[in-house]
């Protein structure tokens, strides 16, 4: 197939983004109201636990989903959250395979996922399949645009996608049990039970669930023929346990241990007459911490241990794989605030240890890789309008050296009159050192490898605007229950727009005949523009409307490449759509949450020719969530429509995903106080 974007329709797609860049729209999801709390000031509220995103990244684009949507997509993974309200696209290869993320024309190991501040991708593979986090798990969750290498370590090049489970609070003397029940289209069934404990001195928390899905849905085959999907049925089980005791008032030790099998049928291709392939993935990841605050310091320690199993057959070719993956992080550190009457001083200091093993049951052989960093942040707030942070990271690898300084900074451009204009830059060193499957793997591993090595450059500017006749609604914790009222009406308009450029050299990618190998192959540069648009309208207790668009232009082409005449110079890099865009309209009616996201996915090239690609999709899709208090217990019910108008497309070729389908799951919570 020849290309299949004329310049014309590159125009008016290019002339469609920019109306979306400056439009008075919005997506929910970058609305800073929370069910936790009262939003009154504009001030970037704290979105994480880690102050590394708190403190040091402010002059880093980072993207917080709310409460709510957390709430509607409760019964679904994290890839179908990310697809539809986040601008960040999610190579997903069909319906129970891998879904991987691609930050600004970034590959998927240079796209890192962090659990609670460690880092949790395959040690083998350096990918986080994001089909495998369920998001009922999270309490929340945030996404980092950009290059941060000196604060998060190797393969931070294009973003990171963190999340992070709330102990309960203490003192609270509650005890808390929830049951919940899901059914959704082609056979989906799911149970889970919550429970939640409070004391002075001691909390926990557990949360497990079991799912059970037959994915029998209808497609279209290469033929034009209709057929039902075969060697699809998923089954697996979670489950997350949080445990936390308070020393003293000063020291608290915390434990989670998170565990979850998932058994995977893989249906066949569109080139496939059948499938028996089946894949198995175990993932057992403990993390203990320990914590001490003082009037101007924090001390903390953390050690985690990660082990990944997969096992993957295919009877049909007689092939099998097992493989085990060990991982153990360690890190310590303090941060110390000093606070003057013109300004204020933040520092962090912090040594990561990360050991990583590979064992590969099938041919019987063992890698390692080890990294060790010293790493230190400052950041230091001018008055009330500059505030500039700076990192540096000396990181080890394989007693291979690398220095990785950073800078950011935002400014307060004007905070008067309800309007309140902030700009922000941000400069990385980046790299990414080569997996262990890259260096090792048999047949076709190459140990020759050099690291991914460049520099990130990011610029952008925010929008606040807010006219009121006082404050916006308070809710409690975990409920959706209305208990305080501040206002009768409010309206909040957010825009941000980000432009962005990397250069990467010696890119690494599998290339070969009956054996591929990895290898250094070109220098590739991305650039690019992204908006997030948000408008909140607060008519009364009752009643309030958001409206939203978020838009992304992504230009990421191969500048020079080892390969003599592959026609990739000038070209797109392979799955990287140039347009993106997502819009939602939703309201709340006293306990009812109605939203419509509809997204847009451009052309995906598949050859580093651009001679193929695949054909531009938009989908549409609607939750619903309602909470009642019942007497002091919370009911709760989630429905979910996707792909409402039964579009027919592919994300990856040849791996067809399914039409319309809903969800619709039920729970109610016990409080004892």
């Amino acid at each position: 197939m020849n290309r299949l974007v004329s310049t014309n329709l590159i125009i008016r797609k290019a002339a469609l983004l920019m109306v979306m860049l400056f439009s008075f729209t919005a997506v929910h999801a970058q609305v800073t109201d929370t069910l936790k709390g009262v939003e009154i000031k504009d001030e970037k509220p704290k979105t994480s636990n880690d102050e590394r995103i708190n403190t040091y990244s402010q002059g880093q684009l980072v993207y917080a989903i709310d409460t709510v949507t957390l709430k509607q997509y409760q019964f679904q993974s994290m890839a179908n959250l990310l697809s539809q309200q986040v601008p960040v696209f999610v190579k997903s290869y069909g319906i129970n395979n891998v879904a991987t993320l691609n930050f600004r024309g970034a590959s998927a190991a240079q796209s890192q996922v962090y659990w609670n501040g460690i880092p949790i991708s395959n040690a083998a593979l350096g990918i986080s399949d994001v089909s495998l986090l369920p998001v009922s798990l999270m309490n929340k969750v945030n996404v980092i645009y950009g290059s941060s290498s000196a604060l998060w370590g190797s393969g931070n090049v294009g973003g990171a996608l963190l999340v992070e489970n709330d102990l309960p609070d203490f003192d609270t003397g509650a005890f808390s049990q929830s049951i919940s029940a899901v059914m959704g289209s082609f056979g989906n069934y799911r149970a889970g039970l919550k429970s939640a404990l409070s004391t002075n001195r001691f909390v926990a928390s557990a949360n497990v669930f079991g799912q059970t899905m037959n994915n029998d849905f209808r497609y279209k085959d290469a033929d034009d023929k209709e057929q039902t999907m075969t060697n699809a049925k998923m089954q697996s089980g979670v489950g997350l346990l949080q445990a936390g005791y308070k020393l003293n008032d000063k020291n608290t030790l915390s434990f989670r241990g998170w565990y979850q099998q998932y058994y995977r049928e893989i249906p066949p291709a569109l080139f496939e007459s059948a499938s028996a392939k089946n894949q198995r993935d175990e993932s057992l990841r403990l993390l203990l911490n320990w914590k001490r605050n003082t009037d101007k310091s924090i001390y903390y320690a953390k050690a985690a241990y990660i082990r990944d199993f997969m096992w993957y057959r295919d009877s049909l070719i007689s092939v099998e794989s097992k493989n085990i993956t060990d991982q153990v992080y360690v890190e310590a550190g303090i941060k110390r605030s000093t606070f003057g009457a013109k300004d204020n001083n933040y520092l962090m200091i912090f040594i990561p240890v990360q050991l990583s093993r590979m064992d590969r049951l099938s041919v019987g052989d063992t890698k390692t890789q080890s990294k060790y960093a010293l790493a230190a942040a400052y950041a230091r707030q001018f008055g009330t309008r500059v505030l500039l942070s700076a990192q540096s990271r000396a990181e080890v690898v394989d007693n291979n050296g690398y220095i990785l300084p950073g800078i950011n900074a935002t400014y307060l451009l004007h905070s008067r009159y309800k309007l309140r204009v902030t700009l922000r830059a941000n400069v990385q060193r980046t790299y990414r050192v080569p997996t262990l499957n890259e260096l090792y793997y048999s047949p076709g591993g190459n140990p020759n490898l050099k690291p991914e090595k460049g520099w990130n450059e990011d610029v952008g500017y925010s929008i606040v605007l807010r006219r009121s006749r006082g404050s916006v609604y308070h809710a409690t914790n975990d409920s959706l229950k209305t208990v305080e009222v501040y206002n009768l009406s409010h309206i909040r308009f957010e825009h941000d727009l980000s432009v962005y450029n990397r250069v990467i050299n010696d890119w690494i990618l599998w290339f070969g005949g009956a054996i591929w190998t990895p290898h250094n192959i070109s220098q590739v540069h991305s650039r690019g523009l992204q908006t997030e648009n948000a408008l909140k309208y607060v008519v009364n207790k009752n009643l309030e409307f958001k409206l939203g668009v978020n838009g992304s232009y992504t230009l990421a082409t191969t500048m020079s490449s080892y390969i003599p005449n592959d026609g990739s110079i000038g070209k797109q890099i392979p799955y990287t759509p140039r347009f993106m865009a997502q819009s939602n309209i939703g309201f709340k009616w006293k306990d009812i949450y109605l939203n419509y996201n509809h997204t847009y996915t451009g052309v995906r090239y598949i050859t580093t020719d651009e001679s193929y690609g695949l054909k531009e999709y938009t989908l549409g899709n609607i939750q619903l969530l309602y909470a009642k208090d019942v007497q002091g217990h919370i009911l709760q019910l989630t429905a979910q429509c996707n792909n409402v108008w039964n579009s027919e497309y592919v994300v990856v070729n040849a791996r067809p995903m399914p039409g319309i389908n809903w969800l619709v799951g039920l729970s109610f919570t016990f409080s004892t106080p």
